[in-house]
């Protein structure tokens, strides 16, 4: 049985990395996550002293770095050459920084590629707002997740309520709302649905549940 490249876009708050995460680790797919490589390319800019501004220093650990991913029980393990980094992106140091190192179109570029090359055999699974317009555009399946705002802003809301946020559900929905906005019309790799990519609302589907459905969906393409 042929094992596919399945691509998962959709919008903040659609659960696309929950559900991919549940869906690989069900069909023994590799979930590819994507801000896990942005996120181990920012630990060696910090761990090499290089600052945003040094585009020749940028683009030599561009040229060299190794970013791997295995599967694990919940999330995959990263690596950064021989070195495990999983624990280490997730501090806050990483993340404070990685949104403009992010941005760099140098390091989109090498991603991408690695991103690309760890798809190639398949069996892998990736989501995001461009994985199936940009990243993988030849992908085996395309799902566009969704839900609307305010079931999308329920679920934030419990969440958060959770927490001890105070944070009303009217805010949160236009939050949300606002996001949407930006992230489609934004000047480089908007978030839309691909073309050939197939539309799953979940506004009444719980997490199990579009799992269930996806994994479905995955088994009928095989």
């Amino acid at each position: 049985m042929k094992r596919l490249t399945v691509a998962i876009d959709g919008p903040a708050g659609a659960g696309k990395s929950s559900v991919a995460k549940l869906v690989a680790n069900r069909l023994h797919y590799l979930y590819i996550d994507t801000g896990a490589m942005y996120r181990a390319f920012t630990w060696a800019m910090l761990k090499n002293h290089i600052d945003l501004a040094d585009t020749e220093a940028v683009q030599s650990l561009t040229d060299t770095i190794q970013i791997r991913l295995e599967p694990a029980a919940e999330y995959c393990r990263v690596y950064v050459g021989d070195t495990e980094v999983t624990e280490d992106i997730r501090t806050a140091d990483v993340s404070s920084h990685v949104s403009p190192v992010a941005a760099l179109a140098v390091v989109r570029t090498k991603l991408v590629k690695l991103q690309r090359d760890m798809a190639a055999s398949g069996g892998v699974i990736l989501d995001g707002r461009d994985i199936g317009t940009v990243v993988l555009p030849d992908a085996d399946l395309k799902i566009f997740l969704t839900a609307s705002v305010e079931a999308r802003a329920r679920r934030r809301y419990l969440e958060l309520q959770a927490k001890g946020s105070t944070d009303t559900l009217e805010a949160i929905a236009a939050s949300i709302a606002a996001r949407d906005d930006m992230d489609s019309h934004r000047a480089v790799s908007p978030l839309k649905q691909a073309e050939d990519a197939i539309l799953v609302d979940n506004s009444q589907l719980d997490l199990q549940e579009t799992a269930d459905l996806i994994c479905r969906i995955i088994e009928e393409k095989q």
